[in-house]
This record gives structure tokens, C-alpha cells and sequence, in this order.
């Protein structure tokens, strides 16, 4: 075989191989149809799309005007930011398991609308939380509208953390705000923006329905989420919400000690009830030290956990 012969096999061979790999590249870059089909599957189960009004929406037996163009957009979106904030929501779901058999008989109690529980979800997402403005516990009240309203505040006990009481605050707070302004929903908006920053606001614009009043973002905000957190928790399959009962958070059993003397060391006086710290203060978070001075021997009711 001469040398140009070779050069040709050579060749030859070479653009062989070359064809081989593209095919097999081609082959391998082609996704199968077990792929193509998960692909598709994923794009089918999983959409994003607008969440539809419903046209009856009501607050405290108060209906929503949604034929006002900018109240059905106020609505609407926050029916969107917090039906797609799912693991807020969940969260909301979970925790008014747990809350809200102790919040509904206080506000029945006391003639509040039951729609009322929807405000401290939105205001401290059921949580003993602290706002930048020092407002604090489930209802975030502030010291002076908690000390106004019947509470305790101070370093040895705030009971703006304790629950049953300061939902009882909010309630005298709601009361006194409905028969200032007439309705509930501007009861509501004045728990937020004070009763004060709501008659200066009707008084000028020349209006008496909270609808009708232009606001701050946050106080046009108010309501409408207030209203977003009743119609999800409401309706929460509605929105795509599945849970199991086991899912939900529950109140541990607990029995009440009444204490009407000081005490030394909480820590000590949970251990002589079969508990802890921490178990203890879980269930009181109002006692804000590791000694509860009570000068004026009060009687407190504290919460002991069951073994």
C-alpha cells in the first residue's frame, strides 16, 4: 500500500469517528420521554394565577364596598400577598388552632365582633412579639393604651403577654373606639392609627366612613388584610391549604396556682410544682423576671404544665 493510500484510509477513519461522537452527543443531549413527561407534569401542577374576590366580603357584619374600584384593589392584593405567602399562612393556620378557642369566648364575653381574632393575627401573627415602636404581646399594645385599658406593665410583670387579659384590654380598647366613631371597621382602623389620628383625619376630609377616609399606607392596608386574614383562614382549602389534623399546634394541659405572695425565685417555685423554667414562663410569658415582687399582694393565677 502506498502512502497516499494510507493518508486516505486515515482519513476516512477520522470522519468516521467524528460522526460516531456527534451521534452519540445528540443522543444523550435528546431528553427522554420519562423526562419530557416529569417536565410537563411540574409545569401543569404548579401555577401562578390571580385570586378570585369573592363579591360578599364582610368585616364585623360590615360589608366591604368592592364596587369602589380602589377598595377592590386594596383587597385584592392583600388576598394575594398573603395567600402566596405560604409558610406565613400555614403558620396562621397552625397557630389559630392553638389561640383562638382562648381569644373567641373573651370577645364573645365581652359583645366584640368574633372577626376581631383576624386583627391580632395580622398584628403580631399570633405571637408575643415587639414592634420598633415598643408595642408588645398578641394585641401590640403600647404601654400607655395597655395601662389605660387595665393592664399591669412593668420591668417584674407586663401583662400585655398575658393573653386572656390582654385580649380582654384590646376588647375595652375596641369598645370605647365603637361608640366614639360608630362603626366597627373605624374601631379597627383606630387600633391602629389611634383614635386621635382617625378623627383628625374625618373631621378634615369631611367623611365618616373608614371607605371613604384617605390614610397612611399602612392604615389603608389595615383593614383590607384584616379582612385577607378572615376570608384564608376561613376558607383555607379554598386558597390550596391541605393539613392534617396532627399538623396543628395545640395548648398544652395546664392548671392554675394562685399566688397572692411574693415570690423569690421562679425558678425554685417551678421546681416544687414538678416542672421548669422554661415550661413555666412558656405558659406565663407576663412574668418577665426570675421573681415576681407582688409588694401589694396581688393574686395572680399562674399556669403550671401537667405531667
Amino acid at each position: 500500500m502506498n502512502k497516499s493510500s494510507k493518508i486516505i484510509i486515515l482519513l476516512s477513519v477520522i470522519a468516521l469517528s467524528g460522526i460516531l461522537i456527534n451521534a452519540v452527543q445528540q443522543t444523550n443531549n435528546t431528553p427522554s420521554n420519562s423526562e419530557t413527561k416529569t417536565e410537563k407534569g411540574l409545569n401543569d401542577s404548579y401555577t401562578i394565577k390571580p385570586v378570585k374576590i369573592p363579591e360578599d366580603l364582610e368585616f364585623a357584619g360590615e360589608k366591604v364596598p368592592l364596587g369602589k374600584i380602589d377598595i377592590k384593589e386594596r383587597v385584592d392584593r392583600e388576598l394575594l400577598v398573603n395567600t402566596y405567602w405560604q409558610s406565613n399562612a400555614l403558620l396562621w393556620i397552625k397557630r389559630s388552632h392553638k389561640y383562638f378557642p382562648i381569644i373567641e369566648p373573651i370577645l364573645k364575653e365581652k359583645g366584640v365582633p368574633d372577626d376581631f381574632k383576624y386583627l391580632a393575627v395580622i398584628e403580631s401573627n399570633l405571637m408575643n412579639v415587639t414592634s420598633p415602636a415598643g408595642a408588645k404581646g398578641f394585641w401590640q399594645m403600647l404601654k400607655a393604651a395597655a395601662k389605660e385599658n387595665g393592664l399591669e406593665v412593668n420591668s417584674n410583670v407586663d401583662e400585655r403577654y398575658h393573653l386572656e387579659k390582654a385580649t380582654r384590654a384590646a376588647c375595652d380598647y375596641l369598645i370605647t373606639s365603637k361608640k366614639r366613631f360608630g362603626t366597627w371597621t373605624l374601631a379597627a382602623a383606630a387600633y391602629h392609627d389611634g383614635r386621635g389620628g382617625i378623627s383628625k383625619k374625618l373631621n378634615t376630609q369631611k367623611v365618616t366612613n373608614y371607605y371613604d377616609m384617605l390614610a397612611g399606607q399602612n392604615t389603608q392596608r389595615y383593614v383590607p388584610r384584616i379582612i385577607a386574614a378572615k376570608e384564608i383562614l376561613s376558607n383555607p382549602e379554598k386558597y390550596g391549604y391541605e393539613f392534617d389534623e396532627e399538623d396543628l399546634y395545640t395548648m398544652p394541659d395546664s392548671y392554675p396556682v394562685k399566688v397572692d405572695t411574693p415570690i423569690l425565685n421562679i425558678a425554685s417555685f417551678a421546681k416544687k410544682h414538678n416542672t421548669n423554667y422554661r415550661e413555666l414562663k412558656v405558659l406565663n410569658p407576663w412574668l418577665r423576671e426570675n421573681v415576681l415582687n407582688n409588694k401589694s399582694r396581688k393574686k395572680y393565677i399562674i399556669k403550671i404544665p401537667k405531667k
